[in-house]
C-alpha cells in the first residue's frame, strides 16, 4: 500500500508559518495535483513529502510508516522537477541508469531496466545522444525515466511542464497521463496552471496562503466550488462574479444586479439566502446563453472587446458595472458578436457566495439539519 496521508502537516521558517497544519490522504495509485498560486505552499508542500524540506509540525506517512525523520533517499519516492537536473556529461542512457549504478544494481538488470523505460518513453532512438541534443520535451521524458526506472511508491512532480512551449505542455500532459494509466503508481504533481491540473488529476487539491480551500475531483470543483476563489482560480476563463442583494420576488429569493437587473436563484441556493443579504452571483462564461429564450431572466450588457480564438470566441463586456466574460461559439463567424446587447441566464448554474466570508451557500456535498 503506498497511499500518502498528511496529518496537521505545518511548515515554519522562524516565527512565520508557510503551511498551516493541512490534513490530505492521497489513495494508492491515485493521481492527485496540488495547484494554486505562486506563492500558496504547493512546492513547499511537496518538497516536505520528499524530504527536502523539514516538517515543522504533525505528521507524514507514506504506506503506514511515519516519515518525518526518515532520509529523502530511504523515503522510497521519485521527483521530476521543473528544469530536469540531468548530468550533461552523460547520455540518455546513462542518465537513466545512474540511480541504479549508484545502488550498485546488477549491469544486466540495469541495461534490461533502461531498455523498458525508453521504450515506454519513446526514447530508445535517443539513448546515445547527451542533453544538449534534445528538445525540452524529450529532457522531460530523460527525467521522467530516470524516475521510474527506481519503480518508487510514490512518484512526485514538481511543476515539471512550466519550461516547456504550449505545444510541447499538451503532448507532455498527454505523456504523464499515459504513463501513470500503465504504471498505476501513487503520484503528486504540483502545478500553477489549472488547465494541467483539470486535464491529469483524479483528484484536485486547490491551495491559497498555505491552505487547502478545496479537494475534490476536477468537475466537483468546477461546478461546485467551495468559495469565491476556488470559482475564481478553476476555470479558463473563471467564473464570472457580480456584486449583488437578495430580494423577494414573486418566484421567491433572487439576487438584484441594480436597479433593473434581477437574476432568480435557483431552488437549493436560494435556501441559503436571507433576504436583504449582500451575496457575489458567480456565472460561468460559458453558463450564457446568447440566443433569444423567453423563459430565462434577460441581462443587458455592453461590449468592450471580442477576442477570437477560432471556434470559440470570448467577449469582455461589462454588466451592472463590473467585468464579465462571455465564452462562445463562433460558427465561423464573429461579425454577428457585435451586435449583442443582452444574454439569458442559465439559472440553474448560478452560484451564490456570501460577500464577507466568500463561502458558498450551498454545496451539494453540504448536509442540511
Amino acid at each position: 500500500m503506498s497511499q500518502v496521508v498528511l496529518e496537521k502537516i505545518v511548515k515554519s521558517y522562524g516565527d512565520v508559518d508557510v503551511v498551516h497544519g493541512i490534513d490530505l490522504t492521497v489513495a494508492s495509485k491515485e493521481f492527485v495535483v496540488l495547484v494554486g498560486p505562486s506563492g500558496c505552499g504547493k512546492s513547499t508542500t511537496l518538497r516536505m513529502i520528499a524530504g527536502l524540506e523539514e516538517i515543522s509540525g504533525g505528521k507524514l506517512y507514506i504506506g503506514d510508516k511515519v516519515v518525518n525523520d526518515v532520509a529523502p533517499k530511504d523515503r522510497d519516492v521519485a521527483m521530476v522537477f521543473q528544469n530536469y537536473a540531468l548530468y550533461p556529461h552523460l547520455n540518455v542512457y546513462e542518465n537513466i541508469a545512474f540511480g541504479l549504478r549508484i545502488r550498485k544494481v546488477d549491469k544486466e538488470e540495469i541495461k534490461r531496466t533502461v531498455a523498458e523505460v525508453a521504450e515506454i518513453l519513446s526514447l530508445t532512438p535517443l539513448l546515445e545522444r547527451k542533453p544538449a541534443d534534445l528538445s525540452g520535451g524529450q529532457r522531460q521524458r530523460v527525467a521522467m525515466g530516470r524516475a521510474i526506472v527506481r519503480h518508487p511508491e510514490v512518484f512526485l512532480f514538481d511543476e515539471p511542464l512550466s519550461n516547456l512551449d504550449a505545444q510541447l505542455r499538451t503532448q507532455m500532459r498527454a505523456e504523464i497521463k499515459r504513463l501513470h494509466k500503465r504504471l498505476g503508481v501513487t503520484s503528486v504533481y504540483v502545478t500553477h496552471d489549472q488547465v494541467e491540473a483539470m486535464t491529469l488529476a483524479d483528484r484536485i487539491v486547490v491551495m491559497s496562503q498555505g491552505r487547502i480551500e478545496q479537494v475534490g475531483t476536477p468537475m466537483e470543483l468546477f461546478m461546485n466550488p467551495a468559495n469565491r476563489f476556488v470559482a475564481g482560480f478553476i476555470g479558463s476563463p473563471p467564473m464570472n462574479q457580480l456584486k449583488a442583494v437578495i430580494v423577494d420576488s414573486k418566484d421567491g429569493p433572487a439576487a438584484q444586479l441594480s436597479e433593473t437587473v434581477q437574476i432568480p436563484l435557483p431552488a437549493a441556493e436560494g435556501m441559503g439566502a436571507a433576504i436583504g443579504q449582500s451575496v457575489i452571483i458567480g456565472i460561468r462564461p460559458e453558463d450564457v446563453l446568447l440566443e433569444a429564450n423567453e423563459s430565462l431572466p434577460t441581462v443587458p450588457l455592453e461590449i468592450n472587446l471580442i477576442e477570437p480564438l477560432g471556434s470559440e470566441a470570448l467577449i469582455h463586456a461589462v454588466v451592472a458595472d463590473e467585468p464579465f466574460v462571455i465564452k462562445t461559439d463562433t460558427h465561423g463567424d464573429i461579425d454577428h458578436l457585435n451586435h449583442i446587447t443582452q444574454f439569458y441566464v442559465n439559472v440553474d448554474r448560478v452560484k451564490v457566495f456570501d460577500e464577507k466570508s466568500g463561502l458558498a451557500l450551498y454545496r451539494p456535498d453540504q448536509k442540511r439539519g
